[in-house]
């Protein structure tokens, strides 16, 4: 059966939506439980099906012109959280408007669309070609769909998503196992934010899914907007920051209006994925427009500006007991902190992974600071390779972001073993990040011979500390 089918019945919901039913697929005394084993055996095919979701480049028209699906008329409200449902018309960016920053621009020498263009061809040619010859020397021959994970990956990628359940997957292994291809709407010359990175914070939505407190009351449609606003949530993303856009006049930061930029962006470009596969066509308008606004919620609630407003939230319910997850918009609220989570959960793996990560992220960062400095722009936050160290943004990350959202999750979950496990992690690595820390701040001092830490670095090093 195909997946869609499994995760909603389309009769059903059609039947719901034209008797002004609850917007939710299945009265909640007929939903089938959603057991520890049964999403692992559908994360594959998920993943294939978010896959479909794109059209392969030779089918689309026009990608040449940046640019928006919808009139501009529809400009009007654009951000914000999507959970409003009065907006009866959601505005998706066409696919293939990847924000690519041209930097000549900022010495006014060329228009960037022309450049634009040029990679992308390029890229899509280049992808074209290795999965032709990759099939042909096995002697396949190379349909007009291309897939995610190719059907005749080798056995060991088989058997590790066998355990994608297991919060100890290892998605870089996985990545070389299999061979992945980068997909077209992310980027692989993006240290971080590349389809590895959404590849695995879908992997850490399938596990926070799993949890008892949660999975009892989600229904098949929570679970597929779960997984497709994990694996959407960075797409397209140009490997810069919010400030970096709005500072170079960037056309997403004035689309935007200099609110949750990238967030909006990776939102409306999913939205034009759907719309252009037409994998929701079979749904009722209504039902269709409903889903674009739920995955806009979940994707704009990723936003780090918005952090305190979405703990505090969480902080209330769990003071105050009053969390009624047979309710669809409680049950979506805690669908946004369990994306939260999955997006800064790398702090909470293994530390081999999560070094990894750490090094990724902060190589993104460095990279625009670099250019910031080439431009002679102000070097952002966190962007200065000779001032701001891994171990000191690393625990800076853990202690102000990290710890407050998990320690409250835990608090929800009960302290299962998952919960139990990554705050372990956490507090593992976090230490280890400061035995680093103390060892720059020594070498440092032996060379100077002054005995001397700066007042940042000081800072840095109590915030630090083990709880």
């Amino acid at each position: 059966m195909p997946v869609l089918d499994r995760f909603f019945n389309s009769t059903e919901l059609s039947r719901q939506w034209r008797t002004g039913g609850e917007p939710m697929p299945f009265p909640m005394g007929s939903l089938p439980s959603y057991q520890a084993g049964t999403l692992a055996c559908e994360l594959p095919e998920m993943i294939r099906m978010v896959k479909l979701i794109r059209m392969s480049s030779s089918e689309l028209r026009g990608t040449k012109h940046r640019g928006i699906l919808e009139s501009e008329d529809t400009l009007d409200g654009l951000s914000g959280d999507a959970r409003v449902r009065g907006q009866t018309v959601v505005l998706s960016e066409r696919r293939g408007s990847y924000p690519y920053i041209d930097f000549r621009l900022l010495n006014n020498t060329t228009h960037s669309g022309e450049i634009g263009t040029k990679k992308k061809v390029k890229r899509l040619l280049s992808f074209q070609r290795y999965f032709h010859a990759s099939r042909l020397l096995r002697g396949i021959v190379p349909q007009a769909s291309l897939y995610l994970l190719d059907e005749d990956y080798l056995g060991q990628a088989r058997h590790m998503l066998s355990k994608v359940g297991m919060w100890d997957f290892d998605i870089f292994l996985f990545d070389r196992l299999t061979n992945v291809m980068v997909q077209e709407d992310y980027h692989n010359q993006n240290p971080y934010h590349n389809a590895v990175h959404a590849a695995d914070v879908t992997q850490a939505m399938h596990c926070y899914l799993k949890e008892p407190k949660l999975a009892s009351f989600l229904t098949p449609l929570d679970i597929m907007l779960g997984l497709l606003a994990a694996a959407a949530h960075d797409v397209d993303h140009p490997g810069v920051n919010q400030p970096f856009l709005i500072k170079t006049n960037h056309h997403l930061a004035s689309l935007y209006q200099n609110v949750s930029v990238l967030e909006n962006h990776h939102w409306r470009s999913t939205i034009g994925m759907l719309r252009e596969s037409r994998l929701l066509a079979h749904l009722p308008k209504e039902m269709t427009q409903d889903i674009e606004q739920q995955l806009g919620s979940l994707i704009l609630a990723t936003d780090i500006n918005r952090q305190n407003e979405f703990l505090t939230q969480l902080k209330a319910h769990l003071e105050n007991k009053d969390l009624r997850l047979e309710d669809a918009q409680d049950r979506h609220f805690m669908l946004q902190i369990a994306l939260k989570c999955a997006d800064i959960c790398n702090p909470c793996r293994l530390w081999e992974m999560s070094k990894q990560w750490s090094e990724r992220v902060c190589e993104e960062f460095y990279r625009q600071g670099d250019l910031e400095q080439k431009f002679e722009l102000e070097i952002s936050p966190l962007c200065n390779q000779q001032k701001d160290s891994i171990p000191s943004i690393q625990i800076g990350f853990m202690t102000y972001i990290v710890e407050p959202l998990f320690e409250e999750w835990a608090r929800f979950t009960g302290d299962t073993p998952l919960s139990e496990n990554m705050l372990s992690h956490l507090r593992r690595n976090k230490a280890k990040w400061r035995s680093f820390l103390h060892k720059q701040h020594s070498s440092s001092r032996s060379n100077d011979h002054s005995g001397q830490v700066t007042e940042n670095e000081e800072q840095t090093l109590n915030e630090g500390d083990i709880p």
